[in-house]
């Protein structure tokens, strides 16, 4: 399997607001960065959205180190919460009902295409490809408001 290093970060102007996503990839010399946005949305969307469309781009099975400052992202995969929100019809083992399942499912698919392994990194610190990720997100998320 070849090995990538996906780095993500989603951001939103508001809770919910206009909101972008960034991603970069990088595989042997490659860089890849991505990024998108929408008008409407939260801040987990947008984390959970970066990390679904750069795994999406991958044409074959990858195993992925992915690199996140969403504890939510990272420790509902890590520690398996998100398979017991499925599991259990989206809700949590609070009763209430996880949020953003449509993406959590599509997540979940791609999880079981590709080895992953998750670190969680702190936000807005040293790391450049955190920044990179966080400067592309916030520039689309830019693009939405009025």
């Amino acid at each position: 399997m070849k090995a990538v290093t996906l780095y993500t970060d989603g951001a939103c102007s508001g809770n919910p607001g206009p909101g972008g996503w960034g991603a970069v990839l990088l595989y042997g010399s490659h860089r890849k960065e991505l990024s998108g946005g929408a008008p409407s949305t939260t801040n987990n969307r947008m984390e959970l959205t970066a990390v679904i469309e750069a795994l999406k781009i991958l044409k074959e099975p990858c195993q992925v180190a992915l690199y996140s400052d969403s504890k939510y992202v990272i420790d509902a995969l890590e520690k398996g919460w998100a398979w017991g929100w499925k599991r259990r019809g989206w809700v949590k083992s609070d009763k209430k009902p996880a949020l953003n399942p449509d993406l959590w499912e599509e997540l979940l698919q791609l999880t079981q295409i590709h080895t992953l392994e998750y670190h969680w990194v702190k936000g807005h610190a040293s790391n450049p490809l955190n920044n990179r990720c966080d400067e592309l997100a916030v520039a689309e998320s830019k693009k939405f408001r009025g």
